[in-house]
């Protein structure tokens, strides 16, 4: 049973997680390890270009990105992924890629598909922008259940080729969150060719691509290239959020075919909200610096180490592929979460808000989203408390 309206969606997760612990005490001193919001410095140039260029505050910023900050993107994808892509067709520039995830949905779903209402493929669990944009053009919400069976990746071949030709759209996310599983390269041929034979479009959230261990993930956008795919089958999504550490910045970017583009930059021109001036040019000259984020990777693959350390032989534990979320094995996540609040202090988030109930099963509900987030002292510390409330509690 999917909802059909907004008012039929459960609240947001974060105030589910404040209403689950409000009036109750924290255990300990509080260590904040719930959101996904980076704490590791940011580069140390962006406060001297922000203040060289305040005074474009003064101006309407270029609707779809100045030229300097759409060179930079095109100039990253090249260097990254080993695609050429048209920074005056083929790129615009995000308020925040949330905006980019939503509004993809609006410019490219169609009204119908095959005569019936279109649907949307959706991993579960999922990034809620996804289903809410998909409510919003009308269409029917399919969700797919990410589960350990799976790899943490949906598996969307295993569809009924009558529900994926009614396909429109499918999201993706990888790095996924919360698992912080990666599409291989097979595992994106294969939606690629489904989605030519089925006709549908591929919306790849890859705003974690740049926080892994070894190999880079690779993109939607250099396998459908491998490929020779359609450009206008993969519209992709990237961030400076997480590579660079400013969510506050609010900036990312759209890539994809120049018809895609097209649309998504006419819905712009009507309703959109083009990224201020000044943080454009920041944005350009953090795109074109890959010093700190090697430094940021950095940082987390020691947080993988300490991860790693304090939950070895913890039953179920799987140490992430890539991202800044454990994804931990636990009873009724809810109940499991107040009580590690009350007992330590540490805040995490139930998985039960980042999925949604298939058949009768929510494939969130038996798991804990750990960020990790924080310096390294106060990650080891939080993980430690939640080892080991969680330990006592595997012996009630």
């Amino acid at each position: 049973m999917y909802p059909e309206r907004f008012s039929d969606l459960p609240a947001y997760a974060f105030p589910r997680l404040r209403a689950l612990l409000d009036g109750c005490a924290p255990g300990g001193d509080p260590i904040a390890m719930s959101i996904g919001e980076p704490r590791h410095p940011f580069p140390a140039f962006v406060p001297e270009i922000l203040a060289a260029h305040a005074h474009e505050f003064g101006k309407y910023p270029p609707n779809d990105g100045a030229p300097e900050l759409l060179g930079a993107i095109s100039d990253w994808i090249g260097r990254r992924f080993g695609v050429p892509v048209d920074p005056d067709r083929q790129i615009m520039a995000l308020n925040g890629t949330r905006e980019g995830l939503y509004n993809a949905a609006m410019a490219l779903c169609p009204e119908t598909k095959g005569a019936q209402a279109p649907l949307v493929l959706i991993p579960n669990p999922f990034y809620q922008a996804y289903i809410v944009a998909t409510l919003s053009v009308a269409a029917e919400p399919c969700l797919v259940a990410a589960t350990a069976e799976t790899g943490y990746l949906p598996d969307y071949a295993a569809l009924p080729p009558e529900t994926l030709d009614r396909a429109a759209l499918t999201y993706i996310c990888s790095p996924s969150n919360p698992q912080g599983a990666v599409a291989s390269r097979a595992y994106l041929r294969a939606l690629l060719a489904l989605a030519e034979k089925h006709d549908f479009k591929i919306i790849a959230d890859e705003c974690y691509c740049e926080i892994y261990r070894d190999a880079p993930p690779p993109g939607a956008l250099e396998v459908a290239a491998e490929m020779g795919a359609d450009p206008e089958r993969v519209v992709v999504f990237h961030s400076l959020s997480k590579r660079s550490n400013l969510p506050g910045l609010r900036s990312g970017f759209v890539a994809s075919g120049p018809q895609n583009i097209a649309r998504i930059k006419q819905l712009r021109a009507y309703g959109g909200a083009p990224l201020p001036l000044p943080l454009q040019r920041v944005s350009e000259a953090v795109w074109r610096d890959e010093a700190h984020v090697a430094e940021n990777r950095a940082r987390y693959r020691a947080a993988y180490a300490i991860a790693d350390e304090i939950f070895a032989g913890y039953p179920g534990y799987r140490s992430p592929d890539a991202g800044f979320f454990l994804w931990l094995p636990v009873g009724d996540s809810e109940t499991v979460t107040r009580r590690i609040w009350a007992e330590t202090g540490v805040r995490v988030l139930p998985g039960a808000y980042l999925a949604r109930e298939q058949n009768g099963v929510n494939p969130g509900a038996g798991y804990l989203r750990v960020a990790l987030v924080a310096p390294e002292a106060e990650t080891r510390d939080g993980l430690t408390r939640l080892r080991d409330c969680l330990l006592n509690e595997n012996k009630r």
